[in-house]
């Protein structure tokens, strides 16, 4: 016995086709509108990094994910493309990248973030020995005259 069923229809808060337009690429510098609820109400928080990776393009399960340094620590979300929670997604800026994954970026902001260390280190010591020298020079002026 066979049964004639209608073809189901799906019905899905997110419009597909709007998202399926969307060209998120590696690279790019994006803003990310996300629903957030609390106590009942609905409110929007950006979130606004670089896209770092793109996975399964524009199927279903496709995400990308942006990252951010946020009060000098590294913050990565992992989006669904198709997430009823994700209101809008603003492309801000397109780098020219020849990687499809930038993993290296954490490494990077790392080293970077060391360098910066030493710098600030190296700083205040030349600063304070300039100090020095200028008293020094003051005091052997005062001496002089």
């Amino acid at each position: 016995m066979t049964t004639t069923e209608a073809p189901k229809t799906i019905h899905s808060p997110v419009s597909i086709s709007d998202r399926k337009k969307l060209d998120i690429r590696s690279g790019d510098t994006v803003r990310v509108w996300q629903k957030i609820q609390e106590k009942g109400k609905t409110r929007l928080q950006a979130f606004e990094g670089l896209v770092i990776a793109v996975k399964h393009g524009k199927e279903a399960g496709s995400t990308f994910t942006v990252r951010k340094v946020s009060s000098g620590v590294g913050v990565e979300k992992i989006y669904p493309l198709y997430s009823p929670m994700i209101d809008s997604v603003e492309t801000l800026k397109r780098a020219k990248v020849r990687r499809a994954k930038l993993y290296h970026i954490r490494d990077k902001a790392a080293k970077e973030i060391r360098r910066q260390m030493r710098n600030v280190r190296s700083v205040k010591g030349s600063v304070a020995e300039e100090e020095v020298t200028e008293d020094t020079a003051e005091t052997t002026e005062e001496v002089a005259a």
